[in-house]
């Protein structure tokens, strides 16, 4: 069995067990020899260590029905428990853009995963939520009431007690929470609507959401701000809050978001050389999190937060803007007309 990960390479590592495979467990397979060894660890965590390369057997890798026969030595790079490491504090930057306390609110940059799971079980806002805010451990998911996917950027509130918590999440129930995104979506949309389609999980392909009979209801409606050649600047606004929704209620009606690893579709063959490099570039679906409002839990105010396009986004407005022939003085920042009265508006880096 080939691995990647050698053993010289744990050498700074506290952890290797050296281990001797006792002579009544002759004849016993690899994993099974492992469990009775190592009752401390499931059997499943010690299968995934020999199948990730973490377990030798004199020195060479093995698999999990690899047969011992008493004498040989085992050395296992014993790895911490994901359920651990998932809610430990670490001191990752915060884009903190207001904060009293009952509530904080966040402009979390693409690239950052929301909370840990499969595939990511540190670096995410939670790790980082714990250590700027260590009070944040007696409150469940450390405050989070909702996400953005890892790479959309934006506007999230996160709660700082358990009561603003759950006042959170009843507003996100009654759909009282109001979330603007920003969004580049493929082809020429020649009207606002609504996309008023089901969403849960894809049948054929697991890691994909789709729109299903069966999935739960979902609600997105979108509005033009500016069109360009083969895309479209769209302001989304979101009625439910499901897993991709408006990445996938886009491509359902045929107009995924432009960069969509996962949704998306390649530029078009006359799509210009200026386009296509920024859309390199981007190298993310183009959705931004761009106005939150909200009750204050406490005052019982209404609040509304804006942060500003973030660079890579801005850089492929601007270039649509250039494909056909305008510049960026022909726009100004007027928030496209939207009515924030009866609520305090706070701009955030406009």
């Amino acid at each position: 069995m080939q691995s990647d990960i050698e053993l010289d390479d744990y050498n700074d590592f506290a952890d290797i067990r050296v281990l001797s495979v006792p002579a009544d467990l002759a004849g016993t397979r690899l994993d099974a020899a492992l469990a009775k060894i190592l009752p401390d660890f499931s059997r499943s965590r010690l299968t995934t260590w020999i199948k990730d390369g973490r377990v030798w057997v004199d020195d060479a890798t093995a698999l999990p029905k690899t047969k011992l026969w008493g004498g040989e030595t085992l050395k296992v790079d014993v790895q911490p428990d994901p359920n651990e490491v998932a809610f430990e504090a670490e001191d990752i930057e915060l884009d903190v853009l207001y904060e009293d306390a009952t509530i904080i609110i966040i402009n979390k940059p693409a690239g950052l995963v929301v909370h840990p799971g499969s595939g990511n079980w540190s670096g995410t806002l939670l790790n980082a939520l714990l250590f700027h805010y260590p009070e944040l451990r007696q409150i469940p998911r450390a405050g989070i009431v909702h996400r953005l996917d890892k790479e959309t950027s934006g506007l999230m509130v996160v709660a700082r007690t358990l009561q603003a918590q759950v006042h959170l999440v009843n507003q996100l129930q009654e759909r009282s929470v109001k979330r603007h995104y920003l969004a580049v979506a493929s082809g020429l949309i020649h009207a606002d609507g609504t996309v008023d389609a089901p969403i849960g999980r894809h049948p054929k392909d697991r890691v994909k959401m789709a729109v299903v009979r069966s999935g739960k209801p979902s609600i997105t409606h979108y509005h033009i701000l500016e069109r360009f050649n083969a895309y479209t600047l769209i302001e989304c606004r979101l009625e439910t809050g499901r897993t991709h929704q408006i990445r996938v209620h886009m491509a359902h009606i045929k107009h995924p978001l432009a960069a969509d690893p996962v949704y998306g579709v390649a530029p078009k063959m006359d799509t210009s050389n200026e386009v296509r490099m920024a859309l390199e570039e981007l190298n993310r679906q183009a959705l931004h999190a761009r106005k939150l409002s909200l009750v204050h839990p406490e005052s019982g105010k209404t609040m509304t937060w804006k942060a500003a396009v973030p660079f890579d986004l801005e850089q492929l407005i601007g270039t649509l803007r250039a494909d056909v022939g305008l510049s960026q003085d022909d726009f100004d920042d007027d928030d496209e007309g939207e009515d924030d009265h009866d609520c305090e508006l706070i701009y955030v880096r406009e």
